[in-house]
């Protein structure tokens, strides 16, 4: 009895994770591309969805896909970069006011980015006359953006993921006559490949599902990112008659993120043992 309770639970857990997926996939190669006519199981199937999407002159998916792509892996590098570089430093040096940084930085993630959206605002208000290239509607400008709200926490994990790293390699390699850098690139880097493989997945993926401050800071259709875009597309009164090219795009928007995370896991595992130490 309790042997197929178990298998009734698992059984009712997986049709409620695989239920969405079904739907969406029903829909992307629902025939009639509406929501009206959604089922899920289609009566037939068609890539006719995929192929309006791709050739929509009012939609340009292509452009707002590679928007997204090319703003996740820069903003992911150059957050992971700059978070490295600070955990490093809050963690194997001492300087004035440390303890009172790394305050800073926490409690400065305690509140939203979007709380400080007017400020922010205004002050891309000012960029976008001074410098166009970094301003409202560009890539740049919302690259800029993303860099500043990421930083802080990803700083407090890698530093985290640092002090757990012993001292006492450092102090070897500097007998050795290693300087900060070498210490930092040939000692440190292999030995925390763990956390750069997550932290850099997490950027990534909260970079592609971010809607809020792209929504607000692009309004050309050009420089939309899938989020913004693919939102635009079932607003108002589009919601019916766009929903399967609103599923087709939903099916390939998640392609990036599964990439990347294949990528990334052979590096979380070898990462585990880079630092064994043969006695």
């Amino acid at each position: 009895m309790k042997l197929a309770l178990r298998h009734g639970f698992v059984l009712a857990v997986c049709a409620f994770a695989l239920f969405p997926i079904v739907f969406v996939v029903s829909a992307a190669i629902n025939p009639r591309g509406t929501l009206a006519s959604t089922e899920l199981l289609p009566t037939g199937a068609s890539l006719a969805n995929f192929a309006n999407l791709f050739g929509s002159d009012t939609y340009p998916f292509a452009r707002w896909f590679f928007n997204s792509v090319f703003i996740a892996l820069v903003s992911s590098f150059a957050s992971l970069l700059l978070s490295m570089l600070a955990a490093y430093a809050f963690s194997r040096m001492r300087f004035a006011g440390r303890r009172a940084g790394l305050l800073a930085l926490l409690l400065i993630q305690m509140f939203p980015q979007f709380l400080a959206i007017v400020t922010i605002f205004m002050i891309f208000t000012e960029v976008t006359e001074l410098y166009p290239a970094f301003g409202f509607n560009t890539v740049w400008g919302l690259l800029l953006l993303y860099l500043g709200g990421a930083l802080g926490v990803n700083t407090w994990l890698m530093k985290g993921f640092l002090d757990t790293v012993p001292k006492e390699l450092d102090e070897a390699a500097t007998v050795d006559g290693a300087t900060h850098a070498q210490i930092f690139w040939r000692v440190i880097m292999p030995l925390v490949t763990p956390i750069l493989a997550v932290t850099a997945l997490l950027a990534f993926i909260g970079t592609m599902s971010e809607f809020l401050m792209a929504n607000v800071f692009l309004r050309d259709p050009g420089s939309k990112t899938l989020a913004v875009g693919m939102y635009g597309m079932i607003a108002g009164d589009h919601r019916n008659a766009n929903f399967g090219m609103f599923a087709a795009g939903t099916l390939l928007t998640a392609i990036p993120t599964v990439g990347v995370f294949l990528w990334l896991q052979k590096y979380i595992v070898s990462g585990l043992t880079a630092g064994a130490v043969k006695g």
